[in-house]
């Protein structure tokens, strides 16, 4: 999550990561467009997997920096890729603000790249004024995501509640029913995941460019964990424990072994 475009150093992210796995962290998910610095993120999931032997190591991103490049040197550390489409209509996709008329082929790509190098795909929606009347059960019939997660479009004071913010997204909120509506629509996908407002805002530990953790809409970022270390970062960490479990949050993360992924080739995600 990023709000200003301070950048750690490799070493320092390391140096955070290794904490992390010492306190007992198992699945690590990099957002916010990780490809921005996409050898960085190569290399931190490198070490993730290879050294630190995280068991799941993730990444979000709308796809757009993604290459075949980075994949053939970089997935076989990669876990997931978390891809963001809010739509399988181009025209919606532009309202909305993603891409400018290519993104649906973009995503349809990044989805048999990721296949061919064994990279769990998953798919990101965020459920808001402009898509939630759409019938995806075609487009995900066809792209077969391991997991398909869908989220109610969320406001953070902080962030998108207003002209003063970074983003306004007032425009895209939606009532609890056009959500229900658009779950009870999707429901009989085995993969479909939904994430309602009410588990979502603080129940996830997230860090911040500069190794913080954040307080959504709780209160100010903690010190970082380097200069204190996590057990005392933590104590000033507000973490939604009940709406971790809610939201589902313990799954098949961890991709097959590639030996078991060549010896059936039938296994796709």
């Amino acid at each position: 999550m990023y709000n200003t475009s301070h950048v750690e150093s490799l070493s320092n992210a390391k140096k955070g990561m290794a904490l992390l796995k010492a306190c007992g962290m198992k699945k690590i998910f990099a957002g916010g467009e990780p490809f921005m610095n996409a050898e960085f993120l190569g290399q931190l999931a490198k070490y993730c997997k290879e050294t630190l032997k995280v068991e799941s190591v993730s990444v979000v991103t709308n796809g757009s920096k993604v290459t075949y490049k980075w994949l053939a040197k970089y997935g076989k550390y990669l876990d997931i890729m978390a891809v963001s489409c809010d739509s399988f209509d181009d025209t919606t996709n532009v309202k909305i603000g993603r891409g400018t008329g290519n993104h649906v082929k973009t995503f349809m790509d990044l989805c048999e790249m990721c296949k061919e190098h064994g990279v769990m795909f998953k798919v990101n929606t965020a459920v808001n004024r402009y898509n939630f009347q759409e019938d995806m059960n075609a487009a995900i019939d066809k792209i077969k995501p391991f997991r398909w997660k869908c989220f109610q479009v969320l406001i953070a004071p902080e962030e998108n509640r207003s002209e003063h913010t970074l983003r306004d997204a007032r425009r895209f909120v939606i009532s609890d029913e056009e959500w229900r509506l658009f779950c009870d629509k999707h429901k009989r996908q085995e993969c479909f995941v939904p994430e309602v407002i009410d588990v979502m805002a603080s129940s996830y530990l997230l860090l911040d460019e500069n190794l913080c953790f954040l307080n959504k809409g709780v209160a100010k970022p903690t010190r970082s964990i380097l200069d204190i270390g996590i057990a005392e970062v933590l104590k000033d960490v507000y973490w939604d424990e009940e709406g971790f479990q809610k939201r589902g949050r313990v799954y098949q993360w961890s991709k097959p072994d590639t030996s078991e992924r060549l010896t059936h080739p039938e296994h796709e995600w």
